[in-house]
């Protein structure tokens, strides 16, 4: 395993590691649980030697700066296009990216040391944006409390994209966060048919349960979006599977939703297209033609998917995501002096 070729660049749209390795294969504690909720998962705990990754500029993602304190994923996504990351320390980026996480123990305590630096100059951060920092791995190791009360502290604009319905256990942390700075939080839901999450995602909570944190969130005043991602062509595109997730996303008092079609990069695209052939063998051909140039399918294509989810958006009474926007919990009202008042029974 090659541990020693980690390097900064920690983020799948950052491509092969490049620079020094972020620990040495004398820093790893690899463990497994014979728990139920981690049996065949093997955990590799990292003294990460540094926690904040700066995006490629050539990347396509809205934002500079990434934390992930996870490696690896058990919500077993058969598209992630983070699996490629898991080939630069020779492991498998099929079964292997869904059972062998790399935890970084020392997330939180690098990220405060990084953002007390004189050098940091409180840029928005992005997490969940190459693997779900709200994994199962999360209710064990709990990295994310200290992470986000290191941003609390710092006053750091954050951003959370999750599946998880775990981030409701740091909601007071998250409104705390919210008071004094920038706070982003999305929910990934790309579709609400049961029987395809139950197949391309088995790891992750049911759309409804990820809907149920949309509408805890709002609820207790912290706006949150919904990614629609990924609309998954010929399975999870037609207009009525369209209509009925979005919806979906506007009974859950979201605040936003933004269509992203499935995107084929190497590493996922191998994993992808071997559950198709085994799942649906009659589209794999259709898929080869839809996706021939490239990772992306194609503009006219995204662009119809866009247009049609803003459309249902606009009938629902939600709206897209402005690009790279945060969101904010108001600031309470000054308590006014009590006026008497005539109870009544209801």
């Amino acid at each position: 395993m090659r541990w020693e070729n980690l390097a900064a660049d920690d983020d799948a749209s950052a491509g092969p590691a490049r620079a020094a390795a972020l620990f040495a294969a004398d820093a790893v504690t690899t463990r497994t649980f014979d728990t139920p909720e981690f049996r065949g998962i093997t955990f590799h705990e990292v003294r990460a030697r540094s926690i904040v990754n700066r995006v490629p500029g050539a990347s396509r993602m809205p934002f500079e700066w990434t934390v992930n304190p996870y490696r690896g994923c058990s919500h077993a996504c058969v598209y992630c296009f983070a699996r490629k990351t898991h080939s630069y320390l020779d492991l498998d980026t099929g079964l292997g990216f869904d059972s062998q996480i790399v935890v970084k123990v020392n997330a939180p305590e690098l990220l405060r040391g990084h953002l007390a630096s004189r050098r940091w100059q409180g840029s928005h951060i992005a997490m969940g944006t190459n693997v779900d920092c709200y994994q199962r791995a999360e209710g064990r190791y709990r990295l994310m409390p200290g992470i986000i009360e290191a941003l609390r502290d710092h006053a750091n604009p954050f951003s959370i994209l999750t599946k998880g319905t775990l981030i409701l256990r740091d909601l007071e942390l998250l409104k705390q966060a919210a008071a004094v700075t920038e706070v982003g939080i999305s929910v990934s839901v790309g579709f609400v048919d049961r029987e395809l999450w139950r197949t391309v995602e088995p790891g992750t909570p049911s759309p409804g349960r990820r809907l149920d944190v949309v509408r805890t969130l709002t609820e207790h005043g912290i706006g949150c979006g919904v990614l629609m991602a990924p609309v998954i062509p010929f399975l999870g595109d037609h207009p009525d599977q369209l209509r009925a997730t979005v919806r979906a996303i506007a009974a859950s008092g979201a605040t936003s939703v933004t269509p992203l079609v499935l995107h084929l990069r190497p590493g996922a695209r191998e994993w992808f297209m071997a559950w198709l052939g085994q799942h649906h063998p009659h589209l794999v051909r259709r898929y080869e033609r839809l996706y021939a140039e490239g990772a992306y399918a194609p503009k006219w294509y995204q662009r119809r998917i866009t247009g049609q989810v803003h459309e249902l958006a606009t009938e629902f009474g939600i709206g897209p995501a402005h690009r790279g926007a945060a969101r904010r919990i108001p600031a309470a009202p000054e308590p006014a002096e009590p006026e008497p008042t005539q109870l009544t029974l209801l």
